[in-house]
């Protein structure tokens, strides 16, 4: 197999004669192995249930019907809602309607404008702490990287939202936290797939209940803290205080307490999950691809000295796709799911009131029938002009339309911030015999873990990113 034809690993899929109680267990334990072979291939499969239908749509211009042209009559489903509750509360992540665009109304102001280049450097110094911590590991010894790209998107999180570093006290008790409860809380409850009424009892773990109260209350006494800096005129101008200050245009209100806790807890989990599980995947891609890493090492070297600055972000662009090209083959957020609220028809279909149109970024950047080599590795396609025009139909890792994440420029110049820094500083190398395989989880995760050795670098000079960006395979 030639090295530019490198496919990384697949996750599970079901058979396709699996029954719907064989689902449904599939489901609540990894989504991906509750799933067909077929979809990679698919535009749109139906998927019967006792109480409703689904419906995986891969066609590009339906997605975009659901997302961008019409949003309000496909909202987001309560499934995933439902899950996270204890932990979100009425976040924007799960909310619909009126309260949705209110809340974005105050949180999208914190990340217009200049705003990035404003966070840029608690970014560097996140970066800069998780190349000392990793310094520690000994040579020989594997790293499970994913708590280590775990830690270091927490610290950014709480470096930009609230300009304290991850060694603060509070700040490990929500990063542990989290971990206990994504351990503990399954993806989705039987009462909620089933669509069951909210009275019927969830049964939901009193692990899981017990590390989201510990998140909620670490995260309130933090913002009665800032609340308390705000009114004296002493708050530093964060993320937070932006957020917290921020007014309705419409109404003029601003979030309370409990309102400011569900949006903190979001942009924790979704800028910490998610770019937790992006940075993993794409060191270990470039593990597999030694050839790409050391383009992306040179290129790094080349641009960055020990004092980034942020118009050096301009000069990383073949760290940038390879960033991208990850985002690809790994999205950390697979799978959305929208309801209908009228009926419809789709590819000749009935997709009932009520049906789930699910939207999966995972198989429709993967697609067999849009994408040239689907399942392969290559972030040199995206010089392409083929490749940008697939793109802007089939490429949606931070989902479109109205409910497009937020926080997409913060987690993309963080994936490259990150990424530069950690290559400047090591090699990373495969660990024989563990091969990652991708589970769904709240993100893409691997079922055991992605382990892998670091190497210290000597140094990456200039020149090698002269005689490395001469063709894909220098």
């Amino acid at each position: 197999m030639a090295e530019q034809d490198y496919t990384p690993p697949m996750p599970r899929t079901r058979p396709e004669n699996a029954s719907i109680l064989a689902r449904l267990r599939l489901a609540r334990r990894d989504v991906f192995a509750s799933q067909p072979r077929r979809l990679y291939s698919a535009w749109m499969a139906q998927q019967r249930a006792v109480f409703f239908d689904s419906f995986t749509i891969n066609q590009p211009d339906i997605v975009k019907l659901i997302l961008e042209g019409r949003p309000d009559d496909f909202p987001k489903s309560p499934i995933i809602g439902d899950t996270l509750k204890l932990l979100l509360g009425e976040s924007v992540f799960v909310t619909n309607g009126e309260q949705w665009k209110r809340q974005r109304r105050i949180i999208d102001p914190a990340f217009e404008g200049g705003r990035l280049r404003e966070i840029f450097p608690a970014m560097v110094e996140a970066g800069n702490a998780c190349v000392a911590r990793l310094s520690g590991h000994a040579p020989d010894q594997p790293v499970e990287i994913e708590f280590e790209t775990a830690h270091a998107a927490a610290d950014v999180i709480f470096r930009t939202l609230f300009t304290i570093p991850i060694t603060d006290d509070k700040a490990r008790q929500v990063f542990y936290g989290f971990r206990d409860y994504q351990r503990a809380q399954p993806l989705m409850t039987f009462p909620a797939l089933l669509k069951m009424p909210p009275w019927i009892p969830r049964f939901r773990s009193s692990k899981s209940a017990r590390a989201a109260a510990k998140i909620r209350g670490v995260l309130t006494d933090i913002i009665k803290v800032r609340q308390a800096e705000i009114a004296e005129g002493r708050a530093p101008r964060d993320l937070a205080t932006k957020i917290m200050t921020t007014a309705d245009p419409q109404t003029g209100e601003t979030f309370d307490a409990q309102e400011m806790t569900d949006q903190v807890a979001i942009f924790f989990l979704a800028g910490h999950e998610t770019s937790a599980s992006a940075l993993a995947w794409t060191l270990y891609l470039l593990a597999s691809r030694p050839e790409v890493q050391e383009r992306a090492a040179a290129e790094a070297a080349a641009a960055w000295d020990a004092a980034p600055e942020f118009g050096d972000m301009r000069k990383l662009g073949f760290v940038r796709d390879v960033f991208r090209e990850a985002l690809r083959l790994y999205p950390p957020v697979p799978m959305m799911v929208r309801e209908a609220q009228k009926e419809e028809r789709f590819r000749k279909r009935r997709v009932k009131t009520g049906s789930l149109c699910i939207l999966s970024p995972w198989h429709l950047q993967r697609h067999e029938r849009i994408w040239d080599r689907p399942h392969v590795f290559d972030p040199d396609r995206w010089k392409t002009p083929e490749t940008r025009a697939t793109a802007r139909a089939a490429y949606m890792p931070f989902s479109t339309g109205p409910r497009v994440c937020t926080g997409a420029g913060f987690a993309m110049i963080e994936g490259v911030i990150l990424l530069a820094q950690l290559l400047r500083a090591f090699r990373f190398e495969p660990v024989e015999g563990r091969v990652p395989v991708p589970v769904q989880h709240l993100t893409v995760r691997s079922e055991k873990g992605i382990w892998l050795r670091l190497a210290p670098r000597q140094s990456c000079s200039a020149e090698k990113v002269s005689q490395a960006s001469g063709s894909p395979d220098a």
